[in-house]
């Protein structure tokens, strides 16, 4: 289990801690829509699209490691190491998502406490800096909802 906790009110800095054991901090970019963030040695940076709908990562050299499409939409897909996952929103008002295979659920990804931005993820099995990409733009849709949310 993947979790990701607030470091701070003002930053959007994330404590990344994989079963009891910190692994990363997810730094969103001041720029644009995205973040970086080191694990196992290797740093990654995450930035999406114009329209926030596709999100890549790539590494320190700069080759593409991941990708999400469709995201923030109902059903969206994580490309990765020649695999496709895909996901879907739970509800159309809530903040949980679940990872499919095959079209079961063999994993979930959600919001443990809006008040302060915790973050669950179950993704047995997953790398863990693609499970990190996926809670990341998670993590970056969320954060970009609020702003404009505060906007209107």
């Amino acid at each position: 289990m993947l979790t990701a906790e607030r470091m701070g009110m003002w930053r959007g800095r994330y404590q990344l801690v994989s079963d009891g054991t910190p692994v990363a901090v997810w730094d969103p970019s001041w720029w644009r829509t995205g973040g970086d963030f080191e694990v196992e040695g290797r740093r990654y940076q995450v930035r999406a699209n114009g329209w926030g709908t596709k999100y890549r990562m790539a590494d320190d050299q700069g080759q593409e490691v991941a990708l999400v499409e469709r995201a923030g939409r109902k059903h969206w897909t994580v490309q990765a190491g020649g695999r496709t996952y895909e996901f879907r929103r739970e509800s159309m008002w809530g903040n949980r998502q679940a990872w499919l295979a095959d079209g079961v659920k063999v994993g979930s990804l959600r919001r443990t406490s809006a008040w302060s931005g915790a973050i669950e993820a179950d993704l047995p099995g997953m790398p863990l800096p693609v499970q990190i990409f996926v809670l990341g733009v998670q993590i970056a849709i969320w954060q970009a909802q609020q702003s404009s949310a505060a906007n209107s």
